[in-house]
């Protein structure tokens, strides 16, 4: 086994998060990739949905897709929602299975703002997912942990528990969860942004609605 683990605020899940955690469970073979909702996100604002209505929203988006899950380990802690808190608990309940953090390029280029950052290396791989035939450039501690950790053979993620990174190329649809919002507000129709089942919670529920 090779879990997979994707954090966010998913406020709301849309397709633009969905698509890429396909492509990255065949790809790379994953067994499983997790989606972990955040609880109180430790870098932007506070979420607009509460934490149960983003965990439902979630389950009902990968309900019936074999392989995608939710976790709601981070909803279930109090305080800010460190990925490492989570790599380390994840890490007590499943041993030496390999564990692969999943990031966007954005996010792993602010890595070393994150809490006990260098730590994530030690407990999980981490996957930089990338926009086809684009290519980042790094500095400073990204470049020396680049140089130290980075592989481009993805049978290695199975071969040990933790610590290569590899940057992986993924459909990425421009949709944003800030965008789903603002349509929701406005009384637009955000079907094919979302999954059915998310977009008729939203209605429901009249999330994001004022």
């Amino acid at each position: 086994m090779t879990i997979g683990i994707l954090g966010g605020t998913f406020d709301p899940i849309h397709f633009g998060h969905l698509r890429p955690a396909v492509e990255l469970l065949q790809d790379l073979a994953l067994s499983e990739v997790r989606f972990v909702p955040s609880n109180v996100p430790p870098h932007r604002d506070a979420t607009c949905a509460t934490g149960q209505q983003r965990l439902r929203m979630v389950s009902a988006a990968v309900a019936g897709e074999p392989g995608l899950s939710v976790d709601d380990r981070e909803l279930c802690r109090p305080g800010p929602s460190y990925m490492v808190e989570t790599l380390r608990s994840l890490r007590q309940d499943l041993g030496q299975t390999p564990l692969c953090m999943i990031v966007g390029v954005d996010a792993f280029m602010g890595l070393p703002t994150w809490h006990c950052w260098r730590e994530l290396i030690t407990l999980a791989h981490i996957i930089v997912m990338r926009r086809p035939g684009k290519i980042a450039s790094y500095s400073g501690e990204l470049s020396e942990l680049m140089q130290t950790h980075q592989i481009d053979r993805p049978d290695k993620l199975h071969q040990r528990e933790s610590g290569w990174i590899l940057c992986s190329d993924v459909t990425q649809l421009e949709i944003s969860a800030t965008q789903i919002r603002a349509l929701v507000a406005q009384g637009k129709s955000i079907r094919y942004l979302v999954p059915d089942a998310v977009a008729e919670m939203i209605a429901t529920e009249k999330i994001f609605a004022h």
